[in-house]
């Protein structure tokens, strides 16, 4: 009986540790931060290199994503469709993955269509991953006209959502 009462006390500390884990921040920026500038370069000869500065005065998501990580997918692909209709927000889609051929193949699939979707392959490894501070997972931010992050990890429903109160 001794052993019980101890087993079910271990058994209640991991199960609250494990709620916590879930519900930390995944770091990065913080609203209200200004996001920092960049500039990448385009797979495709027809589209130019991209810099987020050229995009002041336009609301921007900045969507940060991998083909290997399934809830950063889904999450990027979800909030392509919510702007599909929208003029407001200039989305800005960009991939972690190594290698061109998986991210080509991943865009086809998910059917993105911004024209400002771009690969980082370096990976993780990349200035772009670090200067976002993306080391604890993928994340998306909204940016107003100046470039601060007015939202972090918004959802489809609350990105349409500012989309009518922007519009």
């Amino acid at each position: 009986m001794k052993y019980v009462k101890w087993i079910f006390v271990v058994l209640l500390i991991c199960s609250l540790t494990a709620f916590v884990e879930k519900d930390k921040p995944t770091g990065g920026l913080s609203e209200g931060d200004v996001a920092p500038d960049f500039k990448i370069e385009s797979t495709s000869e027809e589209q130019p290199a991209f810099k987020l500065g050229n995009l002041k005065g336009k609301y921007v998501l900045l969507s940060f994503w991998a083909s290997y990580d399934a809830q950063s997918r889904m999450q990027n692909v979800s909030l392509s469709n919510a702007l599909r209709s929208s003029h407001n927000v200039e989305m800005v889609s960009i991939s972690f993955d190594e290698y061109q051929s998986i991210f080509k193949e991943t865009v086809r699939k998910d059917q993105i269509v911004t024209p400002t979707c771009f690969v980082e392959t370096e990976g993780e490894d990349s200035g772009l991953f670090k200067k976002y501070r993306l080391n604890r997972g993928f994340t998306n931010y909204l940016l107003d006209g100046n470039g601060v992050i007015i939202a972090k990890n918004i959802s489809a429903s609350d990105l349409s959502a500012y989309v009518k109160e922007i519009g």
